[in-house]
């Protein structure tokens, strides 16, 4: 064991036991000092080179690309003897099935995916009978694409594995961490999806960015 860490350790008790006196905090045990460190601003945590310089908007943009990594290897086992091609096979399926007819486009967007890769996927998906084109009964010049009872029905066939996945992707997180780590995510896809929705050339993109903090 590195003994720097169990002294990090001993520090952040000493700074938990400090608070706990503070505040008059009598019923004190695991549960409650794990709490105290999802609250906690100022508390000790470590990464790989933090003693030389890295920075945390490092380490979470390192973690955000292993954490895709993970999942589109698990994500590989869910389509093994299947007919999907890839995880965007059922992730299309999926938000087809759960928010019902929607514009190509709007289906392209709501998976963040350029418009070329996305109509690849949506044509594979007409190919297969999966998902079919209705007319939009609003706009008669506009088409929708729904899913169909065969893409129901392979997706049915494979929602256990797809959850399956799903599960182990969130790992050994508890309910409450899950809850935090939520939040955080929604907070940080409500910044983005408006700047990505802007559609600004690679380069004009962080230039209108930091424009945008100013």
């Amino acid at each position: 064991m590195k003994y720097s860490l169990l002294k990090e350790i001993i520090c952040s008790l000493e700074k938990y036991d400090e608070h706990c006196k503070k505040e008059a905090i009598e019923d004190v045990d695991f549960e409650s000092y794990k709490s105290w460190l999802l609250d906690e601003p100022n508390q000790i945590i470590s990464w790989d080179g933090k003693d030389t310089g890295r920075s945390m908007n490092s380490v979470i943009n390192t973690l955000i690309v292993h954490l895709n990594r993970y999942a589109k290897t698990y994500s590989k086992s869910v389509i093994q003897n299947t007919e999907f091609v890839s995880q965007e096979d059922f992730i299309y399926l999926i938000n087809l099935n759960a928010f019902g007819a929607m514009t190509k486009m709007d289906l392209i967007k709501k998976n963040i995916h350029e418009k070329s890769p996305g109509m690849q996927i949506i044509n594979r998906l007409i190919a297969k009978g999966w998902i079919n084109q209705i007319d939009d009964k609003i706009d008669k010049r506009q088409k929708l694409i729904s899913i169909t009872e065969e893409g129901k029905k392979i997706l049915d066939e494979n929602m256990e594995k797809i959850r399956n996945a799903t599960n182990i992707v969130t790992g050994n997180l508890t309910d409450k961490e899950k809850m935090v780590l939520i939040s955080l995510l929604q907070k940080l896809d409500t910044y983005h999806h408006p700047i990505y929705h802007a559609n600004k050339k690679p380069e004009e993109l962080l230039d209108y960015v930091n424009n945008l903090e100013k």
